[in-house]
């Protein structure tokens, strides 16, 4: 069974009240994704279909772009996530590497978003710099419509 539109649209209404009230400068685009800036990194929360009866909510930072990923940033990356109290660092199809944090979403309150919300910016703001110098790539902040 798939998760109906009502407790999407439920989700996405809870989360944009949530970001009005604690991160105003928030973009909010179509179909319950929003984006906001913290520091060098840039955060999308993206409300999503789970179960008959879930959504979740994915916090998600784009940390480092067009870098080399070798065997030594995959073992940083590895050991970090065993380490990291919330959300962890994994790689997209074109090597991009993020940091993310998933929540249910159906009875989601304020302190659990504010929370994945802060340490997903938080965490990629601090290991952005280290990952963009380890891989040769850029920080979400230092990257250009051209790169795109």
């Amino acid at each position: 069974m798939e998760t109906s539109q009502e407790l999407i649209n439920d989700t996405i209404n809870k989360v944009t009240t949530y970001l009005k009230e604690e991160f105003p400068n928030y973009l909010s685009f179509e179909n319950g994704q929003f984006t906001l800036t913290r520091g060098s990194t840039q955060v999308m929360v993206v409300v999503r279909p789970f179960t008959e009866t879930e959504t979740c909510v994915e916090v998600i930072s784009n940390v480092v772009t067009g870098g080399t990923i070798n065997q030594d940033i995959m073992k940083f990356l590895l050991r970090k996530n065993a380490e990291l109290h919330f959300g962890g660092f994994g790689l997209l199809f074109d090597d991009t590497i993020v940091f993310q944090h998933t929540i249910a979403g159906v009875n989601i309150d304020k302190n659990e978003l504010v929370t994945s919300i802060n340490a997903v910016a938080i965490i990629s703001d601090y290991y952005d710099d280290e990952l963009a110098r380890m891989s040769h790539g850029k920080r979400a902040i230092d990257v250009t419509p051209e790169d795109e």
